[in-house]
């Protein structure tokens, strides 16, 4: 079966400005917008928070700087003005905050609410004294941080900007000739207002040019997003090696999981080190995509970026790992833990004939969920970066040629802790940590640090499961546990097949579908 086609980048003849193929304006990425909207929101009520602490603070200065003058008491049309100004931001927020709502509306709703505010700000800025008195001259007023920090912190394309900004800082010669229409202030020519407040103007074209750079940098995010044939979307998950983000498939609308790992992961010195991190790569990426069983998670695509993060394209499952399944809902039933472990050695089997070892067997690299219509269906993870059982000599594998420690300490076997040569045992070991956790809700050992826990797996004999969770559990599988958690691999079973057999001739009631289905559907939905 030939090997998955390598995603390239994005072709030479993609457009460098931030258009889509089409030549229509290129959206931002979906989280980004949310997360701006989010962002819009805060703005919003950190608002309502200013038109309710101004007025107040503004009376406590006039009462200190003018003790006898019981003015500061009375509520004027300022006061009211800023009370509009209040539901005003209230309504943002709220709107922001809505359900289901296209980020897209929200930040558009953000331009009308940034010139409403302008409103507010230009009519009491200039509604009384002492400012009626004093002759026009140029001035920065509060519209100019309000401008910038709407350009600064909610992304919105540059013409929108420049529009709204300018509505926004007119607000404030409204004010001036509302003010001189009452009768309050004659300052002369109407001109006079637009000499005031040409600074206002001013730090309108900062904005814009802001609002380019912060949209720019969103359209740089999207163009890094896009690999091939698919099209990132929200991050899913972040780990020690890199993060794992939901794709989209631009012709099949297929969705998928993106694992990127990090580069300096690959090959911290750069340079000739890289390239051999990326060929090995390669060679054990299409190793890993031959894998077929169904309970291995399914790799549709891998390749690697012109900054040489290394990326796999997988299927996306509906579920949750077993490290989640224990720490939200506890020990597992045996019958259970046999159903899923026995999945699991169906994984392993293939790899290991395959001549594969897989090295993180653990809780959270087994997934259970759903596929089509049964339940509890195992994948195992992370077959990108299995080892050959062939040894070190020649080339050694991706990752123990670039520096990274393969495995976690909690579920790796004394012979990988002591760096001899492993074969499928070394996963069977980390088979029984799995089952142990499962069991009993915690590792087979725990210490203060990560070389007391690595002497514990190297020299100190376990406690059984039933011992360790004061619970009464099938004596085979209490025993069969214990074998895989021999020191000497020579101890434990010797093929994944055994294992799961010696798992299937347990005697206990089986763990059914319809087991399975009462358990899903009694959790409420992720």
């Amino acid at each position: 079966m030939p090997a998955p086609n390598l995603i390239g980048p994005e072709p030479r003849s993609t457009p460098a400005d931030p258009t889509s193929r089409g030549g229509s304006p290129r959206q931002l990425p979906a989280d980004l917008l949310r997360e701006a909207s989010r962002r819009l929101g805060i703005l919003a009520l950190t608002g309502a928070a200013l038109w309710v602490s101004g007025p107040i603070l503004e009376k406590l200065a006039r009462r200190t700087m003018n003790p006898g003058d019981p003015s500061w008491r009375a509520l004027g049309v300022p006061d009211l003005i800023s009370l509009v100004g209040l539901l005003a931001s209230l309504l943002m927020y709220w709107y922001s905050r809505k359900p289901n709502r296209r980020p897209e509306r929200v930040l558009d709703g953000g331009l009308f609410y940034l010139v409403f505010t302008g409103l507010i700000l230009g009519l009491i800025w200039h509604w009384q004294p002492p400012l009626e008195v004093l002759r026009p001259f140029p001035m920065i007023t509060w519209i100019g941080p309000v401008v910038l920090m709407f350009a600064a912190i909610v992304p919105t394309p540059p013409h929108k900007t420049l529009i709204a900004s300018l509505f926004t800082a007119s607000m404030m010669p409204a004010g001036m000739l509302i003010a001189k229409a009452r009768g309050t202030w004659d300052f002369g020519s109407n001109w006079n207002v637009l000499v005031m407040h040409y600074p206002d103007y001013m730090i309108v074209g900062v904005a814009v040019v802001i609002s380019h750079v912060v949209t720019r940098l969103g359209h740089q995010v999207t163009r890094a997003r896009e690999m091939g044939s698919y099209q990132l979307g929200g991050l899913l998950g972040r780990g020690g090696m890199g993060e794992v983000y939901l794709a989209t498939h631009r012709m099949l609308a297929r969705p998928a999981a993106i694992k990127l790992i990090r580069p300096e992961m690959i090959a911290p010195g750069g340079g000739d080190a890289a390239q051999l991190a990326v060929t090995r790569f390669r060679r054990e990426a299409e190793v890993a995509a031959n894998l077929r069983s169904p309970h291995t998670v399914e790799l549709y695509d891998f390749g690697v970026t012109e900054d040489q993060t290394l990326y796999f394209v997988m299927e996306l499952l509906e579920g949750m790992n077993l490290e989640t399944l224990v720490r939200t809902h506890g020990r597992v039933p045996a019958n259970r833990v046999i159903h899923i472990l026995r999945q699991v050695c169906e994984s392993l089997e293939e790899a290991h004939v395959r001549g594969l070892v897989h090295r993180d067997i653990k809780p959270a690299n087994i997934h259970i969920g759903h596929l089509g219509l049964e339940q509890d269906f195992v994948k195992v993870l992370d077959f990108g970066l299995v080892k050959s059982m062939a040894g070190t000599t020649g080339e050694q594998s991706m990752a123990t040629g670039t520096g990274i420690t393969p495995g976690t300490p909690d579920y790796m076997a004394p012979e990988m802790l002591m760096g001899d040569s492993i074969d499928g045992r070394a996963d069977l070991y980390a088979v029984g940590c799995v089952a142990y956790v499962l069991l009993t809700g915690s590792p087979v050992f725990s210490g203060s640090g990560v070389f007391a826990l690595i002497a514990k797996h190297l020299n100190e004999p376990p406690v059984s499961p039933s011992e360790r969770a004061g619970i009464e559990l099938p004596a085979e599988l209490d025993r069969l546990v214990m074998a895989c958690l021999a020191k000497d691999p020579a101890a434990r079973p010797q093929s994944a097949r055994e294992l799961g057999r010696a798992l299937a001739a347990i005697g206990i009631d089986p763990w059914t579908q319809a087991d399975a289905a009462s358990w899903w559907a009694a959790i409420p939905p992720a």
